[in-house]
Order: structure tokens, then C-alpha cells, then sequence
């Protein structure tokens, strides 16, 4: 069924604070995640007809409150916990109480990010579960994220929430002394939810502006719990400082334009000065880390008013702490281009050799993609052109194909 987009974009930041709520309430995550989507569909089928209603969280809450009912009855619930839930009055389908509706005095979304981060789920499950439940992202962009086929992903998810089940975990907010064990999952959650929002994996759009909008968001929540911490403020610079260039990444008719021929008078500036001023102090006192390293990268193309002006040698050396750091494929792969545009394209070629025979890499259009433009840079256009042809086939985001098909017809042009 496809789904209004103004309505899409009101329902993805409400759903994980129902979400959250409900959890809250009747303890059952996987109970409330599936009240929640059955919400969601009635709002996606009625309110696009009838019009939103005057207090959407609260219409939202008390149907998904009424659908966890009912399968609590079904399931021959407790007469305790339907009393807890029930509410007063049945929905008019247009406006739900308005008790149900003031703002939480916490902040749910954050809360329920946590509970999927508990400590009892593998890594990777924390960061699927909360894909799933905070960022709203579906199984099929979950998988593209980590590299996995959509089945397995699938399994992960649910192998999930039963564990969170059977562990009776509380939704509630961490204790001092949990905060840090659960820290490096939380913001790795936020950093796919971000990049997926920044470059959509699939689909027709380039750039999803409400989950940028969203990690961006619960990034300054953390922080705010977290003020000193150096890696929650370098998340955050990075994010502030790459979203900066969204309105520039896409042209006129919404094709793909990359950072070297973006008109760097349409990045935000705002967003510039506050990335700017966050990752100076997070360095200036806080060990260092991955993030606050991404964000110094950042930081180096967001000083630069052109594209030529870029310290590309800064950068190489930035990208060197950070493959000691953290190293991975991805962070080898960008190292690539930064020592192909500081001291050849040959040179940037020559860091890609071992990851072709990588296996994580082997099904991901930006190996592809990058080694194209360094083949392109040292004069071997057909070369470049299968290249970007060879990347365009593997990439399931319509911008980014067209782009590389455009590429590739350049190349052998």
C-alpha cells in the first residue's frame, strides 16, 4: 500500500514515541511494537481520507492502546493490565483525548533506543532492533547496511525481541553506571540511521531528510545526558557538518551532484559554524575517537569555499589515525580517495587492490564506484566506464545509478 507522503513524514518521528510509550506502559516490546504497526496502517488508510486529527500522538496511542487490548484478551491477558490500557472512551477516528496526547516527561524515543540497545542482545542485534523500531528503517535497508541478505536480517530481528522478552528487560532509562557499556551501540545506531537518511540505499530518492532529521535529533538528546563526552559531540559534529551540504547534493532535476562540483554558497552555514565549534572543543579536551576523527574530515571539506582549496594531505593524515583507530573496509576505501587526489590517482588505486578480494565488500557499488573515478582521474577511460557501469548494477538507489550510468557514458563519450 503506498502511503501519503505528508502523512508518511508525520507518522515516522511519531511512531517511536508511541512506541515507546506503550512499551513503557505494558512492558511488552514486542506486544507494543505490533499494537503500534497496526496503528500506523489505520492512520495511513484513514487520515489521508478523513484529515489529521487535532492530536495525532494521541490518536495514534489510544489505537494502538485498543489493538494491544485486544490481542491481550485474545490471549486471555491479565484483567489488571486491560484496565491499565484501556481507554475511557472509544475513538471518534478523528481526535483522541487530549490526556493521551501532552508530551512525554521523558523522552520515550530515546528510552526505547536504549532498551534496544540492552546489553543481553548481540551488537548487531542492538543495532537492527533499533533500525527497526526508533529509525523506522525496513528490513530490506537494515540488511543493505550490514551487508547481509534480507532473510538473515529478518531473523535477526526477531531472534530480538524474543530475547528481550525472555529476559524481561524494563523500559526504562539506564542507570548511571549502564550508560557507558550501552554508549558505542547507541551511537552506531544513530550513524546508520543518519547515513541512511543522508544516502538512501534504495528507492527513487536520494536523500531521506526525516530519519538526518531524527538522528540528529536523538544525537543532541544523548549529548545533552552526556555533555563530556568527546565521541556523542564528535557524532553529532560529523552529522551537523555533512548535513550541511544536503540542499547542494542534489541538482535541479534531483540527480546525484558530488562534493567536487557542489556550489559550496548553498551549504548550510549555521550548521557549518555549530559542527565547526562542536568537534573543536570535543578535541580540545576529550580522548580521541572514530567520530570526532570523521568529523575533523569533515571539518577540513566544510573550510574549504572550493573544492580546490581542500587539504587533501590533512586529510590523508586523518584518514591514517582513523584506519588505527577503527580500522574497516569503508574507512580503507575512503583513505583511497583521499591519497588519490593527494598524491595521484595511481597511489589511490594501488590502497584498493586488497579490497577486491574482500568479502564484505564484493557486493557494494562503492568499491566500484571509487575505483572508476581513480581510473578516470589517470586518463583510463574505458576502463572507468565499465567501472561505473559495474557500479550502477549493484546499486539499488535510482540517483546514485543514474548517475554512475551518466559517468559511464562520459567516460566512453
Amino acid at each position: 500500500m503506498s502511503v501519503d507522503p505528508g502523512v508518511e513524514d508525520l507518522l515516522r518521528p511519531l511512531a517511536p514515541q508511541v512506541l515507546g510509550t506503550l512499551a513503557r506502559r505494558c512492558g511488552d516490546f514486542a506486544a507494543a511494537e505490533d499494537a503500534v504497526q497496526e496503528a500506523l496502517l489505520a492512520a495511513a488508510t484513514q487520515w489521508p481520507q478523513r484529515g489529521v486529527p487535532e492530536h495525532p500522538h494521541g490518536w495514534l496511542l489510544t489505537v494502538a492502546g485498543r489493538r494491544l487490548i485486544d490481542q491481550q484478551r485474545a490471549a486471555s491477558a491479565s484483567r489488571r493490565r486491560e484496565e491499565l490500557l484501556a481507554a475511557r472512551t472509544p475513538p471518534d477516528e478523528r481526535h483522541a483525548p487530549a490526556a493521551d496526547d501532552p508530551a512525554p516527561e521523558t523522552d520515550d524515543a530515546l528510552t526505547l533506543l536504549v532498551l534496544c540497545c540492552h546489553p543481553s542482545l548481540t551488537p548487531s542485534a542492538q543495532i537492527a532492533l533499533t533500525l527497526r523500531a526508533v529509525g523506522g528503517l525496513s528490513t530490506a535497508e537494515i540488511a543493505a547496511a550490514f551487508l547481509v541478505p534480507e532473510p538473515t536480517m529478518a531473523q535477526r530481528i526477531s531472534r530480538a525481541k524474543q530475547r528481550i522478552k525472555a529476559d524481561g528487560a524494563r523500559f526504562a532509562p539506564p542507570q548511571a553506571d549502564q550508560r557507558a557499556e550501552r554508549l558505542s551501540a547507541v551511537l552506531h545506531v544513530l550513524y546508520l540511521i543518519f547515513n541512511e537518511g543522508y544516502t538512501a540505499s534504495s528507492g527513487p530518492r536520494l536523500q531521506r531528510t526525516e530519519l538526518t532529521a531524527e538522528a540528529i535529533r536523538l544525537t543532541r538528546t544523548v549529548r545533552r545526558l552526556l555533555p563530556a563526552d568527546g565521541e556523542v559531540a564528535g557524532l553529532l559534529a560529523l552529522m551537523l557538518l555533512t548535513d550541511a551540504r544536503r540542499r547542494a547534493r542534489i541538482g535541479t532535476d534531483g540527480e546525484l551532484v558530488p562534493l567536487a562540483e557542489q556550489d559550496r554558497s548553498r551549504w548550510d552555514g549555521a550548521s557549518i559554524a555549530e559542527g565547526l565549534e562542536v568537534i573543536a572543543e570535543a578535541l580540545a579536551r576529550a580522548p580521541l575517537g572514530p567520530y570526532q576523527l570523521q568529523a575533523a574530515i569533515a571539518a577540513v571539506h566544510a573550510e574549504a569555499s572550493r573544492a580546490e582549496d581542500t587539504d587533501w594531505p590533512q586529510i590523508v593524515e586523518l584518514y591514517r589515525l582513523l584506519e588505527r583507530v577503527a580500522p574497516n573496509p569503508v574507512v580503507t576505501l575512503n583513505h583511497a580517495v583521499a591519497v588519490g587526489m593527494a598524491q595521484g590517482p595511481r597511489a589511490g588505486l594501488a590502497m584498493l587492490e586488497p579490497l577486491r578480494d574482500d568479502a564484505r565488500m564484493a557486493r557494494q557499488h562503492r568499491l566500484h564506484a571509487v575505483r572508476a573515478h581513480l581510473l578516470e582521474l589517470a586518463g583510463e577511460r574505458e576502463a572507468a566506464a565499465a567501472g561505473y557501469r559495474a557500479a550502477a548494477r549493484l546499486t539499488t538507489s535510482l540517483p546514485e545509478q543514474r548517475y554512475l550510468l551518466g559517468r559511464a557514458a562520459h567516460g566512453a563519450g
